[in-house]
């Protein structure tokens, strides 16, 4: 019995050690880290910031690659494919890891078995903004206008199924409102159609929308979480703006392919949790209108993406469009 046993330990040995080495060694050659959607978006922005301190970290390039399109799908299978070794990774916001699911009628990942999480970035509050020239300024005065209106009222989104237009189907259930959805190719489109007035509303994330908020060239009427935002102190939250109960928040995740070895998983969620803890990336976090979070370990992440889907499913039936793409 006790050769057994030390036979058997040494063929564990013989296993893991390939693992161990190559988390070791890990990064041998530049990091792919790509981003779902358009460049100048939120996504994008933390991408960067994280990918820059990740570089500086590891020794190696973390080159960022934007593959826009098809609600972000295109990015994820893209990765899914990729080889399982760390050097091809996804920003994996919300929309990809949680509200596809029920979304799409026949998703070509599954979340939960396709991917691995090994860093949480961040909490993305969304702000309700017009049109400078519509004739509102508060929600109440946007229902109002809308119920008078109801042929003239869209609104812009980044993509169907992404946050921009989930958190105005959760708006418009709560107020019995009337929009029809023009989904964009990312935030900074959209956005720029707003400011054109070719559209009159839309839920940004604060990144892209910071210049314009700063310049006054749109309008905002709440953000979406339930206390003020410290670098927008000035917009006050929906649920206090006429939407009493109104609260949504996004997030961003790394990920990467489900077969990558473990240690080298560990590796990276303990590089991105040194990376979040900065003070730099803190500050900065805030300035691009994001909330910082405490990242945790690749097994919390797991259970954390299933109650995601199950909380994001609601929304998205509760909206009228599960399985609609």
């Amino acid at each position: 019995m006790r050769h057994a046993r030390v036979l058997f330990a040494i063929v564990l040995g013989l296993v893991l050690t390939p693992f161990a080495s190559r988390a070791q060694d890990y990064p041998t050659r530049p990091i792919t880290l790509v981003v779902p959607f358009a460049p100048g978006g939120g996504v994008d922005q933390m991408a960067r910031l994280v990918g820059g301190k990740l570089e500086q970290r590891l020794g190696k390039s973390v080159v960022i690659e934007n593959k826009p399109g098809a609600g972000s799908i295109i990015a994820a299978t893209f990765v899914q494919k990729s080889s399982p070794d760390g050097h091809t990774l996804l920003m994996a916001p919300a929309p990809t890891m949680a509200v596809n699911v029920s979304l799409y009628k026949n998703l070509p990942y599954d979340p939960t078995t396709d991917f691995s999480l090994i860093g949480l970035l961040s909490g993305t509050p969304f702000v309700l903004m017009v049109n400078v020239d519509l004739p509102v300024k508060s929600v109440p005065e946007l229902l109002a206008y809308a119920k008078a209106n109801p042929d003239k009222m869209t609104f812009a989104s980044a993509g169907p199924g992404v946050p921009h237009h989930l958190f105005m189907e959760l708006f418009k259930s709560m107020t019995g409102m009337k929009a029809s959805h023009v989904p964009y190719r990312g935030s900074l489109p959209a956005l720029n159609d707003l400011v054109a007035g070719h559209i009159p509303m839309m839920f940004s994330d604060l990144g892209p929308a910071t210049g314009l908020l700063e310049a006054k060239r749109v309008r905002p009427l709440g953000i979406s979480i339930k206390i003020r935002h410290p670098s927008f102190p000035d917009i006050p939250p929906l649920a206090e703006a006429g939407v009493p109960g109104y609260e949504a928040v996004s997030w961003q995740a790394i990920a990467a392919p489900a077969q990558t070895p473990r240690p080298i998983l560990d590796k990276l969620n303990a590089e991105i949790t040194a990376v979040l803890a900065m003070p730099e990336v803190k500050e900065q976090t805030l300035k691009y209108g994001f909330l910082p979070l405490q990242n945790r370990s690749v097994d919390e992440l797991k259970d954390f993406v299933k109650s995601e889907i199950v909380r994001w499913g609601n929304v998205v039936r509760d909206a009228g469009i599960a399985g609609s793409q």
